[in-house]
């Protein structure tokens, strides 16, 4: 069987040449004799690896001086009390609640201080980002929290909020990389890779320095001090070192696709396919409120949970994987990341024209 198109939310498909070139390298990296997954996190072709990775990264993002690029492990929900834990110096933080990472990032966090949910859009299931430019923020928060992209709900903040000088974290798993961003607007942007960038078991941390101190809240872990990963360059302890390796090979290929701005165009050319088509459908609809779609994850509907099932099933069979939405909402869901071709859209779009045809 040859590759299938892949609409998993996570972990969820990689640039095909990046593969191969991992594939050629597999058992003998640039004539080392051996593989990127047995060799020594303090050796010198690993060295250059994660070097290479970092810059190339910051070359992509634009990332200012005075920001770190840290590579970790513990996924995203690690991030969720690693923030607090190094972060709050008074012991209050505002969160805006825009999904189920989101609200679980909040709970996380009240286990070391106050957590003001300052905005929700959990009143029409997270369909929509509320307004963000008049919030009441806490004149005591240490930071403002937000998930920038929703996987499961498909909804994307276009600004970001107003938090009044406040200092702005913000999870960017989903859509990490698929767009330029202006990470001085944060103080920490932080994702698990595993949706847009490479494997799963990394997560990437920028982090302005200022916010990078040896005052943590007592008891935080050595492995969960951002000084100690600063510091050791992100090589404190072995490092998730091949996720890192294939990292630095999808940065290397958005380089050579010609960069974020390249991405974003390619992005909303494959979204607005996809939302196009369900705006005039008949019998598959969007669940979220138009202006605060996510270019990345598509949530949609038939509105018959046996028809979604069927859908579902016939889509699988005829080589689109992983279309089921996610189990707390039902429904479908097309992840069409950066590596999701044009071509693979334009197929699913056609199916979805069939199966409409066949089930009106």
């Amino acid at each position: 069987m040859g590759r299938i198109y892949n609409f998993s939310a996570g972990p969820a498909v990689l640039p095909e040449e990046v593969l191969k070139s991992a594939a050629e390298e597999m058992l003998d990296y640039r004539g080392t004799g051996m593989s990127v997954m047995e060799m020594s996190h303090r050796s010198k072709a690993y060295g250059q690896i994660i070097a290479e990775a970092e810059a190339d990264l910051r070359d992509l993002l634009g990332i200012p001086d005075n920001y770190k690029v840290l590579f970790l492990q513990g996924g995203a929900s690690q991030q969720f009390a690693m923030i607090p834990m190094n972060l709050m110096k008074n012991k209050s933080a505002d969160y805006i609640i825009t999904g189920q990472w989101a609200k679980k990032a909040a709970q996380e966090a009240e286990k070391y201080g106050k957590v003001n949910r300052i905005a929700s859009s959990e009143d029409k299931t997270y369909s929509y980002i509320p307004d963000c430019s008049d919030l009441p923020i806490s004149e005591d928060a240490d930071y403002v929290y937000i998930c920038e992209n929703n996987t499961i709900y498909g909804t994307k903040y276009k600004e970001l909020p107003n938090t009044k000088g406040k200092t702005l974290v913000a999870d960017v798993s989903s859509c990490f990389l698929s767009e330029p961003m202006d990470v001085a607007k944060y103080g920490i942007v932080y994702g698990g890779v595993q949706k847009n960038i490479g494997p799963a078991g990394t997560v990437i941390v920028i982090i302005r320095e200022d916010l990078i101190t040896e005052d943590v809240l007592p008891g935080t872990p050595t492995m969960l001090t951002y000084k100690i990963h600063a510091d050791a360059e992100s090589l404190y302890n072995t490092p998730p070192a091949y996720g890192i390796y294939i990292c630095g090979k999808v940065f290397k290929w958005l380089k050579g696709m010609g960069g974020l701005e390249v991405m974003k165009e390619r992005n909303e050319k494959k979204a607005k396919l996809l939302y196009d088509f369900l705006d005039q459908s008949r019998l598959f609809k969007g669940t979220v409120v138009p202006k605060d779609r996510s270019l990345m994850n598509v949530p949609f509907v038939t509105g018959d949970a046996d028809l979604d099932a069927k859908f579902v099933r016939e889509s699988k069979a005829a080589g689109f994987e992983n279309l089921k939405g996610h189990r707390t909402v039902g429904g479908m869901r097309a992840s069409i990341y950066n590596a999701m071709p044009y071509e693979g859209v334009e197929a699913l779009v056609a199916f979805m024209k069939k199966f409409e045809e066949e089930n009106l």
